[in-house]
């Protein structure tokens, strides 16, 4: 069966005035007509994989959108088919790596598999780590390998809290493996793949060029009636207090985000950090993804001195719910919504604004609540449409 979607090559030209500066905004649909796409990496010959959390694995190569594999449902709502990651030796072994949730013997369970690539089909199935606890939410899921090759997972507390806690569970934790499945003998707890625990549901990391991890973590915006959602400067064998700290501590067993965003959610999903001069507004800076706040959050973070110079929005309402932003390897942003129904992937290669007037506040022993500002835009579209054929095997 084959079933077609649209490729919309669509350029989102935005301009404003304030006072002497301007604005210029361009926006690529690059596909159209998905259904949650949850990650996206690019191939070093120029293929780009991704993700459906309903179990689909996707490339685009030669503007044709191809069905890679699929996966059965695991009757989840927050897992499926999640993160997605290739080796840093892509070129050489075709290594692909997935985090998928399963339903097994009465309980959910997380997996990361690697494959190999041929011919854009999936061989050699080896599981890598197994039976994480999953649940019908918080289930984690991103997974990148680090700059010490190393991959790291994030996994949720699978709605069980406590787990966080424990360091013999899988739950709530950021995890550390080699790239064969094995558990590094640098890791902070011997013979565990535990890197740092204490958390509540992680689904962003990424490192600076000076190799500092920062993750995104999403606060308990149900259980307990108040958000806190964070971002954390994660550090080998630290505890992050979920859940008997929510927010910031003054007990030096927990380590305090430097960032929560007090009782707002923003539900933040996955984190980037920008280091290209393609985009020189974004240079040096976090983007964070908001599903419930509908936004990109840009963080300039001064990591060394555990300070935050400015936190601010864009997109506010524009693409609904964001799950992913990825770097391409020429420094554009792609966008990846999260709406349940005609999503898409967009492609961001300018972003010029004039300075935003927002409240920070530096973080502490009690950082509380702050309040971000950012800008609504109005868009004139035009574009045109290129087919592309979405194939089944």
């Amino acid at each position: 069966m084959k079933k077609n979607i649209i490729l919309f090559l669509v350029v989102i030209c935005l301009f404003f005035h304030a006072d002497a500066a301007s604005a210029e905004v361009k926006v690529e649909i690059v596909a159209d007509n998905l259904k949650i796409p949850w990650e996206l990496v690019f191939a070093p010959d120029g293929r780009i994989f991704f993700t459906e959390r309903d179990g689909s694995l996707w490339v685009i190569e030669n503007e044709s959108l191809e069905l890679v594999a699929t996966f059965p449902a695991s009757n989840t709502l927050e897992g499926g088919l999640l993160g997605l990651a290739l080796d840093p030796e892509f070129e050489k072994n075709n290594f692909l790596y997935l985090y998928q949730t399963y339903f097994g013997f009465e309980l959910h369970h997380n997996k990361v598999v690697r494959y190999t690539v041929s011919n854009n089909q999936l061989t050699d199935e080896q599981i890598l780590i197994d039976k994480i606890p999953g649940a019908l939410w918080h289930d984690g899921g991103r997974i990148k390998f680090g700059p010490d090759e190393k991959i790291y997972i994030t996994t949720g507390d699978a709605t069980n809290a406590n787990l966080s806690q424990k360091i013999d569970s899988l739950a709530g934790k950021i995890l550390r493996i080699n790239a064969d499945g094995t558990i590094p003998v640098d890791n902070p707890f011997e013979s565990s793949p535990v890197f740092s625990y204490g958390h509540r549901n992680p689904q962003g990391i990424d490192w600076t060029e000076n190799g500092i991890l920062v993750s995104s973590e999403h606060g308990p915006s149900g259980e307990k009636g108040y958000a806190h959602d964070e971002i954390n400067v994660i550090e080998p064998g630290k505890n992050y207090g979920w859940p008997v700290i929510v927010g910031d501590s003054n007990n030096p067993e927990y380590t305090n985000p430097i960032l929560h965003s007090g009782d707002v959610t923003w539900a933040p999903s996955g984190l980037l950090y920008y280091d290209s001069d393609k985009i020189p507004e974004l240079n040096g800076k976090f983007l964070v993804a908001a599903l419930r706040g509908q936004h990109v959050m840009v963080l300039d973070l001064d990591l060394e001195n555990n300070m935050v110079n400015s936190v601010e929005k864009i997109f506010q309402d524009k693409y609904g719910r964001i799950r992913d932003l990825v770097q391409s390897p020429d420094g554009d942003v792609f966008i990846l919504t999260s709406n349940g129904d005609n999503d898409k992937i967009l492609r961001v290669t300018a972003l010029k604004t004039p300075p935003l007037t927002v409240e920070t506040k530096e973080p502490s022993s009690s950082l509380g609540e702050y309040l971000v500002y950012g800008i609504i835009i109005a868009a004139v579209v035009a574009g045109a449409a290129v087919l592309i054929k979405r194939r089944k095997k």
